[in-house]
């Protein structure tokens, strides 16, 4: 597997080894040894699978609260996105700044988010197939979001109007939002 460090620490590119020839493809999707011998010592325990419909889907800015927090281990396994993390640490180096990485079922990257940042992506063929690995369950009390559009983040989308849900569309600027997470203590 190759490692690849992003500006926003923590954050890491995973590319899987593919063995393939003329039958196909196999690759480790999630190995916790290999994981360990990268430096990453995650336990994962919660596996879920999205499925969008369209081109143009934006799905995010999500995160939970306090001990609620969730790392995540995310990957397309169907069609193309444009997986964006965000820095929510306060007193981060990077606090509030952002990466986007381009997931799909062709490239076979994945993306290895840290508790204390928000996540998004942005479908960007039909028929989007996405797998989160996460190290926290889900916690409907501590589920927040960041609006998408949030200028004090100003991320670069491409689109203006983005097939959003009702919870996203309504969700707090991060000025507005009770985001708790504190550098150095996540």
């Amino acid at each position: 597997m190759n490692v690849i460090e992003t500006k926003l620490q923590g954050v890491f590119i995973i590319e899987p080894k593919i063995f393939g020839d003329s039958r196909g493809w196999f690759l480790e999707s999630w190995s916790a040894a290999r994981m360990s011998e990268a430096g990453f010592d995650y336990k994962f325990v919660q596996d879920n699978h999205s499925f969008s419909a369209c081109k143009g889907v934006l799905r995010g800015i999500h995160f939970q609260l306090g001990n609620a927090a969730q790392a995540k281990l995310v990957r397309c396994v169907a069609g193309a996105v444009m997986d964006v993390v965000v820095d929510l640490r306060k007193g981060s180096p990077t606090y509030k700044e952002w990466v986007s990485i381009e997931l799909s079922a062709d490239n076979y990257r994945q993306l290895l988010i840290p508790r204390g940042f928000g996540h998004a992506f942005l479908t960007l063929t039909d028929n989007v197939e996405f797998l989160y690995k996460a190290d926290n369950s889900y916690n409907a009390k501590a589920d927040r979001s960041i609006r998408w559009n949030d200028p004090q983040l100003a991320i670069e989308w491409g689109i203006t109007a983005p097939i959003v849900s009702e919870k996203d569309s309504i969700a707090p600027l991060l000025c507005e939002s009770d985001c708790d997470f504190v550098w150095g203590e996540i």
